[in-house]
């Protein structure tokens, strides 16, 4: 890899990659030759200007850089994090390992975070997502002081100062019944002005995703007005339990039809959905693709938070039905989540982890079909960037490329020797140290 990326440093603006493979499902248009036993695709690919100007059949290209049968895919997108809360393991762990125990813990970090304290994790969280190959990202911000929102403060700034090299989106979070009154209404006017997405928890201030209360409707039905009086797309988390009473997902869905809601709406995790009676669960499915809402799913952080008992094995994965899902038309997304947080002790913001381990944990393969689009294409569509995650000529050439020639070549590496381009240029870009966040933490090694 380092010959070829000196190859490709050495082009200029202007040059081919010959000989590269990438999923059938990725390249948009009609592909340049057959798709193999595996879903991938065969061909050269020009670059002109920092972007893709052809992808033509194999052996059109008489020279340039030599992928040798290499894969190339499309920078990925990353549509569900939380980047003010990232990276604060090593001053608030969480000593259970579980869902109550991380929001305990998150709340008690949060008191003091403060401007200088939040930039600089998710400064540090947006370079190492730059270094692996990111284009775009959606975070989740802290929105548990209307009157005061620092995190969104932060995110301004950040989202001006990253332009060019990571699009970075917005939405708030906060328990559902947290939009009454007027620090609601406070909040959804924050988000607006800094076009964001609203957002929210299934769940009740305190509490835990379990039995909805009787008056969850009218918080609901408030939530959504808001963001219709405000032309606001939505993201929602939903269900994020074992438990069966957690049956928020069948209603965000028939609200959505009912009200009529024509924008974006996506619900991340639905954990529950999994342990529901089959007859419900086929119900919910059906109401989410009436409603045509997209399902974002965040396997690394549910298997890690799910079903966790001391001293028992987890008995089940903690995650939604993505297959039954997908088969019924409703588009499916995975991501990043939490980052060495109480909500996820690990993770770096790497999409490529990240596919690579939904594909594990679940099932995403024989066949993979077109699932690499879950890590590009699906979630860039639910966040309005229809044209990212895309192989096609006039996008931009933002790519990822590989040594690795099949999927088990791709998927059984952490491919930490990918050159990523950008602009069609290659990325010197390095991941941040560790130590650069000691000072900011004021611990050592999390």
């Amino acid at each position: 890899m380092r010959e070829l990326r000196r190859a490709i440093a050495a082009g200029g603006a202007d040059y081919w990659l010959r000989d590269a493979r990438a999923p059938a499902a990725l390249v948009a248009g009609v592909a340049p030759g057959p798709a193999d036993g595996q879903g991938l695709v065969r061909f050269d690919l020009k670059v002109e200007q920092g972007r893709i100007a052809a992808i033509a059949p194999l052996g059109t290209a008489t020279e340039g850089p030599d992928l040798d049968g290499g894969q190339v895919w499309p920078g990925p997108v990353d549509g569900h994090t939380h980047l003010d809360k990232g990276h604060i393991w090593p001053r608030r762990p969480n000593p259970t390992g579980d869902f109550l125990g991380a929001l305990t813990a998150c709340a008690e970090d949060r008191a003091g975070w403060t401007e200088a304290d939040i930039e600089a994790r998710f400064e540090w969280s947006l370079r190492a997502a730059h270094a692996h190959g990111t284009v775009a990202i959606r975070t989740h911000l802290e929105s548990v002081s209307p009157r005061d929102p620092v995190s969104w403060r932060v995110f301004r700034r950040l989202r001006d100062r990253w332009a060019g090299r990571i699009t970075l989106q917005g939405c708030s979070i906060l328990p559902l019944d947290r939009f009454g009154g007027e620090d609601g209404a406070l909040l959804a006017d924050t988000v607006a002005e800094a076009g964001g997405v609203l957002g929210t928890v299934t769940r009740l201030a305190g509490g835990v995703h379990d039995r909805m209360p009787e008056e969850f409707q009218p918080m609901l039905d408030r939530f959504f007005a808001l963001a219709e009086e405000r032309g606001l797309e939505l993201d929602i988390h939903v269900d994020e339990s074992g438990e069966a009473g957690a049956r928020a997902l069948i209603e965000i869905a028939r609200t959505a039809v009912r009200r009529g809601f024509r924008r974006r709406i996506q619900c991340g995790h639905c954990c529950s959905l999994a342990i529901q009676p089959e007859e419900f669960a086929r119900a919910t499915i059906a109401a989410c693709a009436e409603a045509g809402i997209g399902i974002i799913v965040l396997p690394m952080c549910n298997l890690y938070l799910q079903d966790r008992v001391p001293g028992r094995t987890p008995r089940w994965r903690g995650v939604t039905l993505v297959h039954e899902l997908r088969a019924a038309g409703v588009p499916v997304s995975v991501a990043s989540d939490n980052t060495r947080d109480p909500f996820y002790a690990y993770g770096d913001l790497d999409m490529v982890e990240v596919y690579r381990e939904a594909t594990r944990i679940l099932h995403l393969d024989h066949p993979v079909g077109d699932w690499p689009r879950a890590a590009g294409a699906t979630p860039a569509a639910a966040m309005g960037l229809a044209d990212l995650g895309w192989l096609r000529p006039g996008a931009p050439a933002d790519l990822l490329l590989f040594r690795a020639r099949g999927m088990t070549e791709l998927l059984s590496r952490p491919q930490g020797d990918r050159i990523v381009l950008r602009g069609g240029r290659v990325l010197e870009a390095e991941l941040p140290d560790w130590r650069d966040l000691d000072a900011v933490l004021g611990t050592g090694p999390g």
